[in-house]
């Protein structure tokens, strides 16, 4: 049973249509009991009632009693709506054509509106259900101010890097001139036409839910970029955010969908201040020549003094009384802080390589600032107080604690044609004086044809073994037959395991994530790479240097491992597996342009030239949900 009010919130309720009156009635039913207004219009679609506060009656008949209830109503052709309903919203042409419109679109599979074709149509079907087909951005008064508002962020070309042209801004903006003209805008008073008023509406509604989507979690998912990309998004119920919208503004409902990460924030500013560079003109290439370096002159080192000012690297105090023609110390300065957040070697000098990253236009920085963003929005929303995060591209590992970098460490990773992969997981354990499992494609490629020429002792040299699949009992490698051996069935019959020691390519501890991929951090023997400022190297993991004193800080809370103690574990020849007291949550990133914690945009090379997909993707028509 429900009764027309429940805790004390009015309910509206509808009626049947059938009754072929044309009355206005009020009357009270039973004594004592609040008034019930009934409205009634010969011809109407449903005839409406508001029913006022029913207390004590449950079970009586209107017209007997003073209470309502299901059975009640429904003989008398009365049902009790879940929200409240107007008779003046069920007549109202806007909303007449809206579940028109919608519904046609949900049979088809596909809803347009003046001519282009809407991409949120499960969600856009939601939110019109919820409100019963009320509009929202238009009114019988005409166009409410949200819809300028959103118009207006639209025309600023490019909201956090996404391209505004595909959220139907110049479809809505030739509908609000329109609209404008014929006085639906609430300027002229007239009667605002319905089938205009509608096309504003669902354009409206579909461009704010298509680029909430993009905020929220990206335009183009990683996968669709990379295959083997994952992403750890979160949901959120974008029908609601709309419904936001006239609570707290356009702007406001999409700032709450945005990533949380100052990390995010810095660099979408960032962009902010390269877009008005580039407004002003950007910058002047500098032709190739000599090598520029303290006491160089001439108009390539005015050039330089003109470039290295436009990108802030120098800055207004430190250039003010210094010749621009002259490659003084204010300039070497600048050079030396330019190469430092490009990733390059950081003499003072404008080689080659410097030359070439000085060159880069401005817009190819914005669209590469673009690109981050999009992967940013890829990201979990909370990545941990406590976490590890492994830059691919700048070859660095960050270790965050209670939100702040404690440790940052060098890093080689995957070779351009074996790429260390993008995804997040969780970091439950290390092993000390780790076995090196020799993955099949390593096995087959790079140590079969070795095993060839010398099976015994190529083995005996790496301190490796021959195990036997299924059994893993050790085999002869001189009494394998190699010749005969194809690559296809080595690994179906064989498997390679490389003891620990001092020359394990694991080095003396790995730090394990268990993941699709098999991929985690460890150490390696050939710590001199660490030294080279460009360090893809691997095959795919991600080598760290200083991996014991990593292992000290993730075990720090752990009182049987101390210095010593993981020390002598990781020299020995047993392998030891230690849990760590907490999950880590670890995250593999691919960024080459962010902010750092001194407020300084940062680029790095595409080393895996991945940028030109994602940029791709950005600039396609805008997707689906």
């Amino acid at each position: 049973m429900k009764s027309a009010r429940e805790g004390g919130r009015s309910q509206r309720v509808s009626v049947s249509p059938g009754a072929d009156l044309w009355a206005r009635m009020g009357r009270d039913f039973g004594a004592g009991l609040p008034s019930v207004r009934v409205w009634m219009v010969c011809g109407a679609a449903a005839v409406a009632l508001w029913a006022a506060p029913v207390h004590g009656h449950q079970g009586d008949r209107m017209g007997g009693g003073g209470g309502t209830d299901r059975g009640a109503a429904g003989d008398a052709g009365l049902h009790v709506l879940d929200q409240p309903f107007d008779l003046t919203q069920e007549n109202d042409p806007l909303a007449t054509e809206l579940r028109r419109r919608v519904e046609a679109g949900n049979a088809s599979g596909r809803v347009t509106a003046a001519g282009a074709q809407l991409h949120s149509l499960e969600t856009l079907t939601r939110f019109y259900e919820e409100r019963r087909f009320e509009p929202a951005w238009v009114g019988r008064g005409g166009v409410k101010e949200e819809a300028f508002e959103l118009v207006e962020l639209l025309s600023s070309g490019s909201v956090d890097g996404l391209p505004t042209a595909g959220y139907h801004r110049e479809v809505l903006d030739s509908l609000l001139t329109e609209a404008d003209r014929d006085g639906t805008t609430g300027r002229s008073g007239e009667d605002p036409p319905a089938e205009l008023l509608v096309d504003v509406e669902l354009i409206s509604t579909d461009a704010f839910l298509v680029l909430a989507s993009h905020l929220h979690h990206g335009r183009s998912g990683p996968e669709s970029v990379r295959p083997e990309w994952r992403a750890a998004r979160g949901e959120r119920d974008l029908a609601q955010v709309l419904e936001g919208v006239w609570g707290m503004g356009v702007e406001e409902s999409l700032d709450a969908l945005r990533p949380v990460d100052e990390g995010y924030r810095a660099l979408s500013t960032a962009r902010e201040r390269l877009a008005e560079v580039s407004d002003e003109g950007g910058w002047d290439s500098i032709p190739s020549g000599p090598t520029l370096e303290l006491g160089s002159e001439g108009e390539r080192v005015e050039l330089l003094w003109h470039r290295l000012r436009a990108s802030g690297d120098l800055p207004d105090a430190s250039s003010r009384f210094a010749r621009m023609d002259r490659f003084g110390p204010a300039m070497h300065t600048a050079v030396l802080r330019f190469q430092a957040r490009h990733g390059l070697e950081v003499d003072g000098r404008v080689g080659p390589q410097t030359l070439r990253a000085l060159n880069v236009p401005v817009e190819a920085r914005i669209r590469q600032v673009d690109v981050n963003l999009e992967r940013w929005r890829w990201l979990p929303q909370d990545l941990g107080e406590d976490h590890i995060l492994v830059n691919i591209a700048d070859f660095t590992v960050d270790v965050i604690e209670g939100g702040e970098r404690v440790k940052r460490i060098r890093s080689i990773v995957g070779r351009a044609y074996r790429q260390t992969p993008v995804f997040s997981d969780v970091m439950t354990y290390l092993v000390l004086a780790p076995y090196w499992h020799v993955p099949p494609g390593i096995a087959v490629n790079d140590q079969l044809p070795r095993i060839r020429n010398d099976p015994a002792g190529y083995l005996a040299s790496q301190n490796m073994v021959l195990l036997e699949q299924g059994t893993h009992r050790q085999v002869d490698p001189v009494g394998v037959d190699w010749e005969s051996l194809a690559a296809s069935d080595f690994n179906r019959r064989f498997r390679i395991r490389q003891e620990p020691g001092p020359t394990n390519a694991l080095g003396q501890v790995k730090f394990m994530f268990p993941n699709r991929y098999n991929v985690y951090l460890h150490d390696t023997p050939a710590r001199e790479l660490f030294d080279r400022p460009t360090r893809d190297f691997s095959s795919g993991c991600v080598r760290v240097q200083g991996a014991l004193e990593l292992a000290e800080y993730l075990l720090r809370d752990d009182p049987r491992w101390d210095r010593q103690a993981i020390r002598t574990a990781a020299t020995g020849t047993v392998e030891r597996t230690v849990w760590l007291p907490e999950p880590l949550p670890v995250h593999l990133q691919y960024w080459t342009a962010w902010v750092d914690e001194d407020g300084v945009l940062q680029f790095r090379n595409d080393i895996y030239s991945r940028d030109a997909r994602v940029a791709r993707a950005l600039g396609a028509d805008a997707p689906g949900f």
